[in-house]
């Protein structure tokens, strides 16, 4: 048989879809990714890469088309990175999410659990409320090209707001007439990086110019030209991020115009969102999503209920009404000030929120012997830390709720919860991002009935709160391993050599009673940075 090379024309059968989107066939025994392939049509494909054990391709004549295929409907697919299923029908695009979940939760979360169903969107266009369009160079605003850092110039993107598109053109307008440079990533010159735009319910806009300085000239020319584009805007904020970095938002921010946060209803509730307050970006099927978290919860308004990653509140307070105590963790400040006003703007008296590492507070509120009845998490794409599962098994709810935008890493948490002690018994996957390979999913686990399971008990010192030490704060260590060595460290794991090393602990610091009880152990690389910090500043 002859060997695969870049550039062979093969005729193939595609069986299905990756986690990325791409059709998957075969070829003499080695998987081929292909792009724009559909699930169950015959094509030729162009080998555009050879790996050991797969090969990349794309489609050079469809042969036997499948029934899903379609025409894609928009200009800038597939060259633009934000879309990744416009050739395939919308029945097909929920079948390959739903099963890609599954997939996942089995092969690598070891769970024997179906995916109930899928909850399409009503809307596959337009659904987006925030936008975060990158301008080039050149001062058009668009979205990386795929795998890259190239922006596509896309300001009539179809899965935004109108009111999105409208505002980018604005700017462009501005930077073109103005002469006003945006910013260029290989210079580092440059000012304009980012528009960022988001929407309510309502319709109105809240803007805010993502700038590689201080000021913009002539803002008040800038704030003129938004208004009257899109007059549904309420307020235009500038943020300063000069850092070389993909982090989108600086931490400096400061209002041209108008209002520095939007309002929204969501499930009968009213939230005032700044600009760094994470919001579902689908509303209709966030109502979704967290009536189907609410239920899988199984509330009866007896309990007490831990939302870690919780942003602006909005699933602590839509479970609120249906518990008797919720509590929720988040590590963004102006999110938490979020959350504490919308709290109080809705009348919701039994809820109560911390600013923090999810890690450190659970980690925190186990050690002050609270025992919730059910743990949400909603963690970004990365997951969940190995700390933060081995704090909230440690808690011993009866139920964890975990609601997670990337299948990869709820398989893999889901296999570490199993090793504590839970079992994934449910699993519903919500279509948040129609149109896009990245889907929703919401997974119940239950703490086993039974004596073999693994039972973790952390007891911590202060946490931050106080220093057991004079010399050196937890804080002050965490930032010294992070700045030197690039390193995360928890708490928990400076505790562990502080203890090796034999310093205080602090009154607080108990090891466990329990003789099966199981504590994340500091890593080796990790153990070596805390060493060295703590010598940095004359602990030992």
């Amino acid at each position: 048989m002859e060997q695969l090379r870049k550039n062979d024309i093969r005729e193939v059968t595609i069986e299905g879809y990756s986690a990325e989107g791409l059709g998957v066939a075969r070829v003499e025994g080695r998987v081929v990714f292909v792009h724009g392939a559909v699930r169950g049509e015959r094509c030729q494909v162009r080998v555009l890469k050879v790996l050991k054990n797969m090969a990349f391709g794309r489609v050079e004549r469809v042969l036997e088309p499948a029934p899903a295929r379609r025409a894609p409907d928009c200009p800038h697919y597939p060259a633009c990175g934000g879309c990744d299923f416009r050739h395939i029908s919308y029945e097909e695009e929920l079948s390959a999410k739903r099963q890609r979940v599954e997939d996942a939760l089995r092969r690598v979360g070891g769970a024997d659990v179906a995916v109930e169903e899928i909850l399409g969107s009503e809307a596959v266009d337009g659904y987006r409320n925030k936008c975060q369009f990158p301008v080039s160079p050149e001062g058009r605003a668009g979205f990386y090209r795929a795998r890259s850092h190239q922006v596509i110039p896309a300001a009539d993107c179809r899965l935004q707001s109108p009111q999105a598109g409208a505002v980018a053109r604005a700017v462009e307008g501005y930077l073109a007439d103005l002469d006003v440079p945006a910013y260029d990533e290989g210079t580092g010159r440059g000012l304009l990086r980012h528009i960022y735009v988001r929407t309510n319910a309502a319709g109105q806009a809240l803007v805010c110019l993502v700038v590689n300085g201080e000021s913009l000239p002539r803002e008040a020319e800038l704030v003129r030209r938004i208004r009257a584009a899109c007059p549904e805007t309420v307020g235009i904020v500038l943020n300063t991020n000069t850092r070389d970095t993909n982090v989108v938002l600086g931490d400096t921010y400061r209002t041209l115009w108008g209002e520095d946060a939007l309002e929204d209803t969501l499930c009968g509730l009213t939230f005032r969102l700044s600009i760094p307050a994470f919001y579902q970006v689908n509303r209709a099927q966030a109502e979704r999503l967290y009536g189907k978290a609410a239920e899988l919860a199984g509330l009866t308004g007896r309990e007490t209920v831990l939302d870690l990653y919780c942003g602006a509140g909005t699933i602590t307070l839509c479970l609120a009404k249906h518990a008797q105590r919720v509590i929720g963790g988040e590590i963004v400040p102006e999110a938490i000030d979020n959350a504490r006003e919308n709290a109080r703007r809705n009348g919701v008296a039994n809820a109560e929120f911390f600013c923090g590492d999810a890690g450190e507070i659970a980690a925190h509120l186990a050690s002050e012997d609270l025992r919730p009845d059910v743990v949400v998490v909603d963690p970004p794409r990365k997951g969940l830390g190995e700390e933060v599962i081995a704090a909230v098994a440690g808690m011993a709810p009866e139920r964890v709720v975990y609601v997670s935008c990337d299948p990869a890493t709820l398989a893999r948490d889901v296999k570490r919860f199993s090793a504590l002690g839970y079992a994934a018994a449910r699993a519903v996957a919500v279509d948040m991002f129609p149109r896009t390979r990245h889907v929703e999913t919401v997974v119940l686990l239950s703490k086993l009935n039974t004596k073999q399971h693994i039972e973790v008990e952390l007891n911590l010192d202060e946490l931050d709160l106080t220093a057991a030490e004079s010399k050196a704060t937890y804080d002050e260590i965490k930032a010294y391993v992070l700045e030197k060595y690039g390193l995360k460290v928890s708490s928990l794991y400076i505790s562990q050599v502080k203890r090796k090393c034999g310093l205080d602990m602090g009154q607080n610091y108990n090891l466990s009673k329990k003789e099966d009880a199981k504590v994340p152990q500091c890593p080796p690389e990790k153990e070596a940075a805390i060493v060295e910090a703590l010598k940095h500043f004359h602990m030992i």
